[in-house]
């Protein structure tokens, strides 16, 4: 009777398994869609044309989100959460636009964004077989991952110089293929028009990756090239009849990254390591974070973006958490596994059989190093002063290296991206700086020890209040002319320079960059042995799983569906009445009050207008803002969320109750007509002024 009891857990696994080799669970490239699976389920075969003009209308944000272009005029929309940092930006004392939100009734009060960029896919090129034949079977981790990081700059270069594009290598498959992305790049973006902050995230953590959902997550940006809005042939128009209940849709948007094609080594390793470490750091942000902002009310709009974003991570890796402590997914993985060691013992020409040994051996040194890589490296004493510090150090120093023996942020393919974000002139609040490096100073002690010999060099003899008002209050490298200046000199004029922020760059860096060095190569070790069992899953499945995501554009689709849970059947639609029950079954009390706007329009409204929806389309962080289209490559939504259960999306597929969420195109007009008064914008959108 024993061997019962894993039956049901392994016909579950089975059945998962199932579901992660369908076409549906697909972050798929656009040069290599599943055009059969896509005719066979849902008669709908994209064509060339309509995968070009998605691309092209689709936008890349370097803050970690996406968009899409909207108008001829280079009107892009994109959500109020990936556009928060823009507009926070923006905001002063007096011109609060994350709570008061912002309307420019001009295209003279366009708001000129201080370090925003965004990024048009304009063509990929396969260069898999050149990189692969720079890194000699022969050499030393550390030396191949020199190799690779040579060919790679030097292929981003080359391009960069031919094309004027932004040139970028990217790892697939983890190691598998190699692919050249270029992109036109925007770095003169506009703030046309947002939303209150409270309607963009109206229920606020509490409703935070639930549905049924009640948000405006929307925002408008316009492109402008030499001082005038770009001209874009691909836009999309917009559906105002949106979609109906089992529609196919797409997205298409930059998912940041998943770890689908790991191994059971590298899961175990984020389970119990990289996982919780991630939390601890999130955790102790947030209490620090909601304490200061509640000391008074500039705080807290100082506070504002930072706090959503750690709030919505630390959501993100509790979720994490949960599935990777699933016996279901685990299961699901580890035959999974077996099954690819199996094909692999079972076809040796591949050169796969030790490939997974490699990975397990790679993957302890990396936990070794894992703790002191994130303090020193990751988090940056989670101070963007002590960033742009770091920065300036290590350009010095890196410039004077070839391009190729760079680390990768100083590569010349990448110094218009560099520059843009250290010659940023965001605002900086020096208590708020001091509170940051003050707690951080003490986590580090918490988690490394106070005697520990780097702990002893950031502090520098001194209480961690004492050291950190020092830190920011003696530094000079707020002031953006003083960074300029520092930016222009050698490594022997940047050592002269008697800046204590800079002083304490310099006093980690040694061992911060020797523990990227160890992961670094450790990384390479499993790249290659990655490439192998890329082989043998090509070799046994086909192009039946897409490549874990990377930042680059993907493809994803499903059908508009509502689920059940709990016992409940949850529609796949809410309504804009919906929005008012909510608030009023909750009181008003925020995070479930209405901005004064909405609460002045509700007669106004037509209260059955659709408002959010959810739908099977796999996404995952990055995706955010995300057009969501239907067959004819029309916008119908643009995706925000997902629910808690999409959360596990990280590690596997499935689509019983998780489900992606977007804000209907029907609710977006309504609300900018109805409330905001945007009917200028709502005229350009569907080409009717």
């Amino acid at each position: 009777m024993t061997l019962s009891f894993p039956r049901p857990r392994l016909l579950i696994a089975v059945l998962l398994l199932a579901t992660v080799l369908r076409a549906d669970d697909g972050m798929w490239l656009l040069t290599n869609p599943p055009l059969q699976d896509l005719k066979a389920k849902y008669g709908f075969e994209p064509t060339p044309a309509w995968l070009e003009h998605v691309q092209k209308a689709s936008v890349r944000m370097n803050n970690g989100g996406s968009g899409s272009f909207a108008s001829a005029d280079g009107l892009v929309i994109t959500n109020h959460h990936v556009a928060s940092d823009a507009i926070y930006k923006l905001s002063s004392t007096g011109h609060n636009y994350l709570e008061d939100g912002y309307h420019a009734k001009s295209r003279a009060e366009e708001l000129k964004c201080t370090d925003l960029e965004l990024n048009v896919l304009m063509s990929i090129e396969d260069v898999t077989a050149r990189v692969n034949a720079a890194v000699k079977p022969d050499l030393a981790p550390a030396e191949a991952n020199v190799a690779r990081r040579s060919i790679m700059a030097e292929i981003e270069k080359e391009s960069l110089e031919q094309s004027g594009l932004r040139s970028d290598v990217v790892t697939l498959y983890q190691g598998g293929q190699y692919h050249l992305y270029r992109y036109k790049r925007y770095t003169d973006v506009r703030l046309v028009w947002a939303p209150e902050q409270q309607a963009a995230f109206f229920g606020g953590d509490p409703d935070n990756f639930e549905f049924p959902r009640y948000n405006l997550d929307v925002t408008l940006f316009r492109v402008y090239e030499n001082d005038a809005p770009v001209k874009v042939e691909h836009y999309l128009k917009w559906n105002p009849a949106g979609t109906t209940a089992g529609e196919l849709v797409f997205i298409t948007g930059h998912p940041g990254s998943t770890q689908r094609l790991i191994t059971m080594a590298e899961l175990e390793y984020a389970r119990d390591i990289q996982v919780p470490n991630v939390m601890r750091y999130l955790k102790n942000r947030e209490v620090l974070l909601l304490s200061y902002s509640a000391r008074s009310e500039e705080n807290a709009r100082r506070a504002k973006d930072e706090v959503f974003t750690i709030a919505n991570s630390r959501k993100v890796y509790d979720g994490r958490i949960s599935g990777l402590l699933d016996p279901v997914l685990i299961a699901a993985k580890e035959a999974e596994e077996a099954a690819l060691k199996t094909f692999a013992a079972d076809h040796p020409e591949l050169g796969a059989t030790d490939a997974w040994d490699k990975i397990t051996a790679a993957q302890l040194v990396i936990a070794r190093q894992a703790l002191r890589h994130n303090l020193l490296e990751a988090y940056a004493f989670n101070s963007d002063l002590f960033g742009k510090a770091r920065s300036l150090l290590r350009a010095a120093t890196e410039r004077a290296l070839p391009n190729g023996e760079r680390l990768r942020e100083f590569r010349d393919s990448a110094r218009t991206e560099f520059e843009l974000a250290l010659f940023s002139e965001e605002p900086v609040y020096e208590d708020f700086e001091i509170l940051k490096i003050k707690n951080y100073l003490e986590y580090i002690a918490m988690e490394l020890g106070a005697k520990d010999p780097v702990v002893q060099a950031a502090l520098g003899g001194k209480a961690p209040a004492v050291r950190a008002a020092e830190l920011v209050t003696g530094s000079k490298i707020h002031d953006l002319a003083f960074r300029k200046k520092l930016y222009a000199m050698s490594p022997e004029e940047l050592a002269q320079v008697d800046d204590p922020m800079l002083a304490l760059a310099r006093a980690v860096d040694a061992e911060a960059r020797a523990g990227r060095k160890v992961i670094e190569a450790q990384a390479e070790v499993k790249q290659q042995a990655h490439a192998r069992i890329a082989r043998v899953r090509y070799a046994k499945d086909g192009d039946k799983v897409s490549p874990d995501a990377t930042f680059t554009l993907r493809l994803a689709y499903g059908t508009v569906k509502g689920l059940q849970q709990d016992g409940v059947d949850i529609p796949a639609y809410t309504d804009i009445a919906g929005t008012f029950v909510r608030a009023t079954e909750r009181n008003n009390v925020p995070p479930f009050n209405l901005p004064a706007t909405w609460l002045a329009a509700k007669d106004r409204f037509k209260g059955d207008t659709p408002f959010n929806f959810i739908h099977t389309s796999y996404s995952i962080g990055g995706n955010s803002g995300s057009p969501t289209l239907n067959r004819n490559g029309e916008f119908v939504g643009i995706l925000f969320d997902g629910n808690i259960h999409s959360l596990v999306w990280n590690y596997a597929y499935s689509d019983t109750v998780a489900r992606s969420v977007s804000v209907d195109v029907r609710g977006i007009l309504e609300a900018m007509r109805t409330v905001y008064g945007a009917d200028e914008l709502v005229a350009e959108i569907l080409g009717t002024k």
